[in-house]
């Protein structure tokens, strides 16, 4: 019998984001796979038959460029890693355009980095981009701008990019493809026996939890990355499947609504796509430590942070700027656009109202971040 829940989340997914990791796609060696390959392409064609706009985040420029530059491990220095890619990059493209041309997809690279995502134009102008491929048929191929990268290049992974392409896309569902089954109750190298998740209501830090350390020699991620990835969509509002991209027509079963892999649901609430970006997205400038009255107030009672409230000013940052807000033990629970400067907050913190405009002049805001801009991430 085929779980209601599965079959719910399968209807209303009317845009998928698929992300493809890069042991899905390669041999041991590195080399990609085309029998693999073509088998993707051949899914991604009876998944769009079915009327779905679908955008494919693939990994595997790297591994690929590993395997024609004949290295046998994924390097571990900056100018070894960009050189794979630049050379990767184009044979990945040119593998999926071969495999996709068979059924007559155009396809459309689009290389992104994780400041195209803290610009709100730049944000937008990608959104624009992707959604008018979508109008012309083309399925939109996005990598990581992996040549040019620099930090996002060794902390960074391509679980976290289709996060935020989901929610760039306000996609109902974001599928990750990778070589295990799901996530196991326990880690199965450790405990045989543990069951698959097929379903995890709520991705709590119990969940968290339960993924290893493990990372793979080609890729960057591992199912740590991708629970960090599936909590950013869920919280957004959107639904994620971890899936074993191994296996045989494995997305033909997902949308079947067949119990294959682990289905996270989305928390029970529909954000705007400004507070998306806002929240989940763009990369805060800085940091606002408040006291625990500034945090009832904000978190709980919907209110906006004050001066009186903020104790302490972490990093640089400037008005209109993307700020965090944190409690007195370092947790984050809000975040939102600055009305000022941190030098200015550094000279305002704890002041009443009347004192800042002491400071500041007439033209002191009351707020240091405005309800309106500002998302609860607690």
């Amino acid at each position: 019998m085929l779980d209601p829940v599965r079959q719910e989340v399968i209807a209303l997914a009317h845009t998928v984001v698929v992300k493809v990791g890069t042991n899905v796609l390669t041999h041991e060696n590195g080399t990609l796979d085309p029998e693999r390959l073509q088998a993707l392409a051949d899914q991604l064609y009876r998944l769009r038959a079915g009327g779905r706009k679908v955008a494919l985040v693939s990994s595997g420029a790297i591994g690929a460029g590993m395997g024609r530059l004949g290295l046998v491990r994924r390097p571990t220095d900056l100018r070894q890693l960009q050189a794979c890619a630049a050379v990767g990059q184009a044979l990945l493209m040119r593998a999926y355009e071969d495999c996709l041309a068979r059924h007559g997809i155009p396809t459309a690279q689009i290389l992104l980095t994780a400041g195209d995502f803290d610009s709100r134009g730049r944000y937008l102008n990608a959104r624009n981009t992707i959604l008018t491929l979508f109008e012309h048929g083309c399925l939109p191929i996005i990598n990581e701008n992996d040549t040019i990268s620099v930090a996002e290049i060794r902390f960074g992974d391509n679980d976290h990019l289709a996060a935020l392409v989901t929610n760039l896309l306000q996609a109902p569902l974001l599928i990750l493809l990778t070589v295990v089954d799901g996530l196991y109750a326990s880690d199965p190298r450790h405990d045989p026996s543990a069951p698959l998740l097929t379903t995890v209501p709520d991705l709590n830090a119990s969940i968290l939890e339960k993924a290893g350390s493990s990372r793979s020699a080609l890729g960057s991620g591992g199912m740590r990355s991708k629970l960090r990835a599936a909590r950013l969509a869920t919280v957004a509002g959107e639904s994620v499947l971890i899936a074993n991209g191994r296996v045989p027509n494995i997305l033909d079963a997902i949308f079947r609504a067949e119990p294959v892999g682990t289905l996270f649901l989305p928390h029970d609430r529909t954000m705007p796509a400004w507070k998306r970006w806002l929240g989940y997205t763009a990369r805060p400038c800085g940091r606002l430590i408040v006291d625990a009255g500034a945090r009832q107030a904000v978190q709980y009672q919907g209110r906006s942070l004050l001066p009186i409230g903020v104790v302490g000013v972490s990093g640089t940052f400037a008005k209109g700027d993307v700020v965090t807000l944190l409690d007195v033990e370092g947790v984050e629970f809000a975040r939102g656009l600055s009305n000022y400067s941190s030098s200015e907050v550094e000279r305002i913190r704890g002041l009443r109202s009347d004192q800042v405009r002491e400071v500041i002049g007439a033209s002191a805001y009351d707020e240091v971040v405005h309800r309106d801009n500002l998302v609860v991430t607690g």
